[in-house]
């Protein structure tokens, strides 16, 4: 599917899912080279940036938590900017594309903003959305955690075992996918400043301090996790020490009167007591006895 919006001289062409002759047709079109056209109709393993003559190939890959998209976990976007036009792809539906593509129809056709001269300023906006995006994504994050800790310690310690191991899967792979593009936004800095001016390095850096703004979330949410999965084990443990304690107690308690349940079933020909008169209730009564006096000296000693 192409969409198509313009701001005054300036062209931004969403290409969500295209087939081949689409993207022949828009390579055409804006002059674009072929090497770039071929990237466009396969993923990639890592982001990248690519200066050309006229322009600049940006490829950076988003994650996405809060909902599951038909490419899982991760989502790539393709950029080919020029001074002029600008032309993303993908093969997902981008949340974020869409609401920034309504805001800047409207923008455009009411001119309510002045969003700039060049192509490099819409990828800005693009970017700083797409930033900000990663930011709410990780607020769903934030909210598991409000409801992990209660849990945690109203003696649900076991099932949090398995909601803390998915958010930090989650946090790694959001952590994996985010992780080149320190790299990336750097490389673009250095490209866009050489393609678009050096007035415009200070919209590019501006786009890597957001990057760092979502990356000290997540490494904010990855000390919280830890934190929660250090609680959560040791009360686990503390209530595994309780069952084995409980459990060494009875097996105490339980030897002497199986011994002497043994000694007094045994079948020999003489065994004191035994054929008297009350024996039963004198053995039953030893057993209380020490099960009585084992008790209170657990108890004397509070370990139960």
């Amino acid at each position: 599917m192409i969409s198509r919006y313009t701001y005054k001289e300036l062209v931004w062409v969403d290409l969500e899912s295209p087939t081949q002759d689409e993207v022949r047709g828009i390579m055409e079109e804006f002059s674009v080279h072929p090497l770039a056209a071929e990237e466009l109709l396969a993923p990639t393993l890592r982001p990248k940036v690519d200066l050309y003559p006229n322009f600049i190939y940006l490829i950076l890959h988003f994650p996405s938590i809060s909902h599951k998209h038909n490419g899982g976990f991760e989502q790539e976007i393709d950029f080919i900017v020029g001074k002029n036009f600008i032309i993303t792809t993908h093969y997902d539906l981008i949340d974020s594309l869409h609401e920034f593509s309504k805001v800047f129809e409207v923008n455009s056709i009411l001119e309510k903003s002045n969003i700039g001269d060049h192509a490099g300023f819409i990828l800005f906006y693009i970017l700083k959305e797409l930033y900000k995006t990663l930011g709410n994504e990780l607020n769903h994050i934030e909210r598991d955690f409000a409801e992990i800790e209660p849990s945690i310690f109203g003696g649900k310690e076991r099932d949090m075992v398995t909601a803390i191991s998915h958010i930090n899967r989650d946090l790694l792979n959001f952590k994996q996918i985010i992780r080149p593009h320190k790299e990336v936004l750097d490389s673009l800095e250095l490209s866009g400043t050489k393609f678009f001016g050096v007035d415009f390095s200070y919209y590019l850096r501006t786009i890597t301090g957001e990057y760092f703004k979502v990356s000290s979330i997540l490494d904010g949410h990855r000390e919280t996790l830890l934190e929660l999965r250090n609680t959560n084990d040791s009360l686990l443990t503390t209530k595994t020490n309780d069952i084995m304690k409980t459990i060494a107690i009875i097996s105490f308690v339980t030897f002497p009167l199986s011994l002497i349940a043994t000694i007094f079933g045994m079948n020999a020909s003489h065994i004191p007591i035994v054929g008297r008169a009350g024996d039963f209730w004198f053995i039953i009564g030893i057993m209380a006895t020490i099960t009585l006096t084992i008790f209170a000296y657990f108890k004397r000693k509070r370990w139960i």
